[in-house]
C-alpha cells in the first residue's frame, strides 16, 4: 500500500512539474491561474500512464515466466 502512495505523490509531482514547464514556456497558452488545476490533472494522467506501464509490464513478466516454467 506504501508503495502505491509512493507512486501516486511522485505522479502528481511530475504532472505539477510538467505544468509549471508548460506555464513557463507558453504563458499564454497556459495562464497561472489554472496552474492548480493542470497540474492535478495532467499528475492524474501521469499516474494512468504509470499504471498502465505497470500492468502491461505485469502481463509480459507473468507470461514469459510461466513459459519459462514449463
Amino acid at each position: 500500500m506504501m508503495r502505491e502512495w509512493s507512486i501516486f505523490a511522485l505522479c502528481l509531482g511530475a504532472g505539477g512539474h510538467i505544468v509549471l514547464a508548460l506555464v513557463f514556456h507558453a504563458p499564454e497558452a497556459w495562464p497561472w491561474q489554472e496552474a492548480g488545476t493542470y497540474g492535478v490533472f495532467v499528475g492524474l494522467s501521469v499516474y494512468g500512464v504509470v499504471q498502465l506501464i505497470r500492468f502491461c509490464w505485469s502481463l509480459l513478466r507473468g507470461r514469459y515466466h510461466t513459459e519459462a516454467d514449463v
